[in-house]
């Protein structure tokens, strides 16, 4: 069991999300509470639609909150500029690399924008945080090679190694085994807990495959149309929280193998 007395990276309290106009305001989730640790893992799973991304975007202040209150690092992250931003938060979403002609230690350096002048050279401590990501991500061999050359799950190591390479206490993905087979899921899942554990980073994720995340998380955020609980896998098994994510007529989780299958 981790100290709750650590570090805490992010906190929510009775967060709203959604979507506001003129003319009305569409609530996807509200009273969101959720506290990560310094070294977690944390998977966020849901059904499709049920507005995973909404609430990753929110996070992130890709989209305003509506209500309530996020702070990274005990501080309010509507108070962040975008270049300190950059420094505390990473992010590693689903769209394609706008320029796979890029080297992977090139793209893998395009992490330390935050902190290079305005010439974009790289100083010996950059050069140093992009070798220890390359190094982390097990992408020394790969690291001259050309990014189009790459298959899907390579190219998914070096946006996490890009991320890693930024130097920040938390890394936000967003679906990082969308396009991938199962067993590259499995590597890129595994790689993310390995992460935690060596840097101390925290790392936030959503994705489809919960049957993993329950199997490697530290925790997980579990949304619902009704509501929105952060937990050990452990504890949403017991409380039966997974029950709730798909109708059941057609999908069933199992609690003894810790694995949905399809009701026959």
């Amino acid at each position: 069991m981790r100290d709750h007395n650590q570090h805490i990276v992010l906190n929510t309290q009775d967060l709203a999300i959604g979507y506001s106009s003129k003319k009305a305001q569409t609530v996807v989730a509200e009273l969101i509470n959720i506290d990560l640790h310094k070294g977690e893992l944390v998977g966020l799973v849901g059904a499709n639609g049920i507005g995973k991304s909404t609430l990753l975007r929110t996070l992130t202040k890709v989209q305003p909150k509506l209500d309530g209150d996020i702070n990274i690092n005990q501080r309010a992250l509507e108070s962040y500029h975008n270049l300190d931003l950059a420094k505390a938060l990473s992010l590693v979403l689903t769209e394609q690399v706008a320029s796979k002609n890029l080297s992977v230690f090139e793209l893998v350096a395009l992490g330390r924008q935050p902190y290079t002048n305005w010439v974009g050279s790289l100083s010996q401590k950059d050069i140093e945080k992009v070798d220890f990501a390359i190094t982390q991500t097990s992408m020394q061999s790969l690291q001259h090679k050309k990014c189009f050359e790459l298959s899907d799950g390579q190219l998914q190591k070096v946006m996490i190694a890009r991320a890693l390479a930024q130097d920040t206490d938390l890394i936000i993905l967003d679906e990082p085994t969308t396009h991938l087979d199962m067993y590259h899921k499995a590597y890129i899942l595994k790689l993310l807990q390995k992460l935690t554990r060596d840097t101390q980073k925290t790392i936030l994720f959503s994705s489809h495959e919960i049957d993993l995340a329950i199997q490697l998380c530290d925790k997980l955020i579990v949304m619902t149309e009704d509501k929105v609980i952060i937990d050990s896998p452990e504890n949403h098994i017991k409380q039966g929280n997974f029950k709730s994510l798909f109708p059941e007529d057609l999908i069933i989780f199992d609690a003894k193998t810790k694995s949905f299958r399809v009701n026959k």
